[in-house]
């Protein structure tokens, strides 16, 4: 391991094949939640403010980063809007404030979800195991073929198996979370999903916090989809309900 990185947690080989790269510049509290995660089978690197952690992220390329919003040199929100230009690890992200803007401003650059401080590191596992479970499997359809034909509402096209977006051919950019979301509702264009039915689809049934994270993922994939709030094409609002995938028109 590179000397940025600190003394790694575990010098061993992952069992489960996962890397979280912890991001946090009070150096107990790292090491807590680095012991945690190194007995569970992940292995483990730190970084301890804004700029180590960057650096860290493009040499370790972690499936996961624990990243902490309140860091010296460059912050975490200003951290993830960095590493979401290269990387599509996941992101949980740790804050000692309790205004509800600065969870939002997390989730809003490309977090896919956060924890205030103090929390507990058996809840942060539950949440990280939820995240990497993602890949594994699919949105609750059983699993997808390869042969699936891409989905086609209006000028977006989604490529579930390669996915991949593109909108009048233009390759749109997603973040993990965003393209879950895009897929569940996608794969039952008549359904209205509640935000907790898109939890259980796209986080995980046993995942516990504030569901209106919801609507700040699906604010931001309206953004890179380039649908007017007011008057979505994509992704339309059943008011006091929920969401549902729009024909495009």
């Amino acid at each position: 391991m590179s000397p940025l990185l600190g003394n790694p947690v575990s010098g061993l080989a992952s069992p489960n094949g996962f890397r979280v790269l912890v991001v946090d510049d009070e150096g107990a509290l790292a090491d807590l939640v680095g012991s945690y995660l190194m007995r569970d089978g992940f292995e483990v690197s730190m970084a301890h403010d804004g700029q180590q952690a960057i650096e860290a992220a493009r040499q370790v390329d972690p499936d996961l980063m624990v990243l902490d919003l309140g860091l010296p040199v460059i912050d975490g929100v200003e951290v993830c809007r960095v590493v979401r230009t290269f990387s599509d690890c996941y992101i949980v992200m740790l804050t000692a404030r309790i205004e509800e803007v600065d969870k939002l401003i997390g989730l809003a650059v490309g977090a896919d979800d956060y924890l205030t401080k103090p929390f507990s590191p058996r809840e942060l596992l539950a949440r990280i195991h939820a995240l990497l479970r993602r890949p594994r499997a699919s949105t609750g359809r059983g699993q997808l073929s390869e042969e699936e034909p891409p989905r086609v509402f209006g000028a977006l096209r989604i490529d579930v198996a390669g996915r991949e977006v593109h909108i009048n051919g233009e390759a749109v950019v997603l973040t993990r979370t965003e393209f879950d979301l895009l897929e569940a509702l996608s794969a039952r264009p008549k359904m209205v999903f509640s935000r907790r039915k898109l939890i259980e689809a796209v986080w995980d049934q046993t995942w516990v916090g504030d569901e209106h994270m919801v609507n700040v993922h699906v604010g931001h994939l309206r953004k890179k989809l380039g649908d007017d709030p007011n008057s979505p094409r994509f992704i339309l609002t059943a008011r006091g309900i929920g969401y549902r995938m729009g024909d495009g028109t």
